[in-house]
């Protein structure tokens, strides 16, 4: 009954978010699928849905990579060297914990997600 609402809110949402709003959203979402993912390490079903929220971090940090390596990105270039640098570091311990599952390889993607979210937000995490 109320779906029909709840995606019209969506929708709406989507269409007044900044560029801003919309990357800390996938970041945090993000975060919180991998945060489930340690919630529910030992359930039958860990694997699919740890590869599943690793895929889709790593699907958003691609992004960001493409987006940081534009010629006409505003960003000072030092940041976007350091951003660059974060993917990295990012694509490392995705492909560690692929490797080699276990529930704390998480925290380290979690925390990166969160911080760069709140920082778009404007808020950064002391």
């Amino acid at each position: 009954m109320y779906a029909a609402q709840i995606e019209a809110y969506r929708v709406a949402q989507k269409e007044t978010l900044s560029g801003r709003e919309i990357e800390a959203l996938a970041l945090t979402n993000a975060a919180l699928k991998l945060r489930k993912c340690q919630v529910d390490w030992d359930s039958e079903d860990r694997d699919g849905k740890r590869l599943n929220a690793l895929q889709i971090n790593q699907r958003i940090w691609t992004i960001l990579q493409g987006e940081l390596a534009k010629e006409d990105n505003p960003l000072p270039t030092q940041l976007k060297k350091d951003l660059l640098t974060l993917s990295l570091v990012v694509d490392k311990r995705t492909f560690e914990v692929m490797a080699f599952p276990s529930p704390e390889k998480l925290d380290m993607l979690i925390r990166i997600n969160l911080n760069i979210a709140a920082g778009l937000r404007g808020n950064p995490v002391e």
